[in-house]
């Protein structure tokens, strides 16, 4: 009886408040309703952003539901009814099996440059006095993989020195020259240091523990001062790089950050430095290091360039675009990422990464064909144009609707898409383009795995080496070539190849070239 009392004195207390407030007030608390909804639903993004790192996929795949998946991002569902069942026979062919529980020559690939060590087993019955009652008549092959703790080896190198019986002369029969003047490494070490700190992200004072634990003393400093030298030496070869991106006619372009050089106004600090890697149109790729993230590095770095520039939506690159009166294009990875963060608050969404679906299904489509220039322009124009316009519309009609605030995530990302239609549209018109900037993206992910290694580049002119590079590695990979055989031989040959012509050595132009009787070190000779 006490709480009915408590309850309608409180409840009549709330309604004699509501009936004197004001027009505005109502206002003011319906708008600060709709701020506590916006600030709630921030909140519930980060939480979400941190379960989906701890728990979640990291692949951008839009991917329906599956009721037989269990999440550890929401409640279990319920299993789905059980479905008719029917029979079904096939035949197959039949093979031996293998009873052994040792890796076989089956599962076990590797080519001829892999070196095979031989294991002769002996059989008991062929080594007593009854061995003439016991014949060969086959051979069973199993292969194991195995490994040694390192592989160093110390080229000793031994000169004669000879005298002639006539004129007494002595003269001394010299050892090759090294990569560097009084250098006492070799070129297949500098190759293989360079490779393990920038290619599987090695930091130099790892590689210097697992020296000194296959007894090889040597100072770290030797190690900083190889690096920096045989990078120097590679400076020609990117710049000869960078000036084949700049004459692409399709360039992507991005950056990423990166600590590069001591903060002098934050003491203990490193300073907020940028790479800005591009992507020419003949799988080059190309890191410039640069200490800001301004227009002026854009103006700077794309100097010469005339051609279509595919970006994100960074508004530097548009305002570039503007200014020099260049075709700009934009990813459509980079909008629909803002619907499938709007997704979680908003179903209608999954429409919106429906029709983008739709896109990139024409996109397999045309790579499964092969298509290429004015195919490609005229199956785009057939097929994907109509999509696009269907796209563009849902969004408008999307943004008609009352419920959406302003700041909320399907508003954002609905904004993000029509503002930059016109570029989104470039790569209807223009085969040349892609709809997106995943091969470059892909190209940049050595600078943030080198970062979780070497965290931060000491010096600026360190981090421009790092650039340099990674360059040339990367661009390695995407023309399948073997960097070792690469850096081996272009270490040796830059320093005497003429300098109008060091383009050659660029790893696109040195595969034709070159790849086919590379330069080896003695090691290898």
């Amino acid at each position: 009886m006490l709480m009915t009392l408590f309850w309608y004195n409180q409840h009549m207390d709330y309604l004699a408040k509501a009936a004197t407030l004001s027009h505005q007030d109502v206002a003011d608390i319906l708008e600060k309703k709709d701020q506590f909804a916006v600030q709630l639903q921030a909140l519930q993004s980060q939480l979400d952003w941190f379960k989906q790192q701890i728990f979640g996929q990291k692949s951008e795949r839009h991917i329906e539901n599956n009721p037989t998946q269990l999440s550890l991002l929401g409640p279990k569902v319920s299993s789905p009814p059980e479905q008719e069942t029917e029979e079904i026979t096939y035949k197959r062919r039949k093979g031996p099996k293998n009873h052994d529980d040792s890796v076989n020559d089956k599962g076990l690939r590797f080519d001829e440059t892999v070196p095979v060590k031989e294991i002769r087993m002996a059989a008991p019955e062929l080594q007593g006095e009854d061995k003439e009652h016991y014949v060969v008549i086959d051979e069973k092959i199993t292969c194991r993989l195995a490994q040694r703790p390192a592989s160093y080896v110390v080229l000793k190198y031994i000169q004669p020195v000879v005298k002639s019986k006539v004129t007494q002369h002595i003269n001394t029969h010299s050892a090759p020259t090294g990569l560097f003047d009084k250098s006492m490494a070799d070129v297949s070490f500098i190759a293989g240091m360079l490779l393990d700190k920038f290619l599987y992200h090695q930091p130099l004072y790892r590689q210097h523990q697992k020296l000194k634990l296959n007894g090889i003393t040597l100072a770290r400093s030797t190690l900083t001062n190889l690096t920096h030298r045989s990078i120097d030496l590679l400076e020609p070869i990117f710049d000869a790089q960078w000036d084949s991106c700049l004459q692409s006619k399709v360039l992507a372009m991005d950056e990423t950050p990166v600590k590069a050089g001591p903060n002098k106004n934050k003491k203990g600090k490193m300073k907020q430095a940028y790479y800005w890697p591009v992507l020419g149109d003949q799988d080059e790729i190309c890191f410039a290091f640069a200490p800001s993230r301004g227009k002026t590095v854009v103006q700077e770095l794309l100097e010469g360039f005339n051609g279509t520039l595919l970006t994100d939506g960074y508004g530097v690159y548009e305002r570039y675009a503007v200014q020099e009166e260049i075709e700009h294009a934009q990813c459509w990875v980079h909008g629909r990422r803002y619907f499938v963060k709007a997704e979680a608050y908003e179903p209608a969404a999954s429409d919106g990464l429906d029709i983008i679906g739709k896109l990139y299904d024409i996109e397999k489509q045309i790579k499964e064909q092969a298509l290429n220039g004015n195919e490609k322009l005229t199956y785009r124009q057939t097929h994907s144009v109509e999509v696009v316009d269907e796209f563009f519309d849902w969004c408008k009609a999307q943004c008609q609707r009352e419920d959406l605030l302003p700041k909320e995530k399907m508003t954002q990302a609905l904004n993000y898409m029509l503002n930059r239609q016109a570029s989104l549209r470039v790569f209807l018109t223009n085969p040349g383009v892609a709809m997106d900037t995943n091969a470059l993206e892909r190209g940049l992910r050595v600078i943030p795995m080198g970062k979780k290694n070497w965290m931060f580049c000491w010096t600026e002119v360190g981090a421009k080496y790092v650039g340099i590079i990674q360059s040339l590695l990367v661009t390695c990979k995407m023309h399948g070539i073997n960097p070792y055989v690469y850096l081996v031989d272009v270490l040796q040959r830059v320093a005497t190849h003429p300098a109008k012509q060091v383009h050659e050595l660029t790893p696109r132009l040195w595969k034709e070239k070159f790849a086919g009787n590379p330069l080896t070190s003695d090691l290898d000779g």
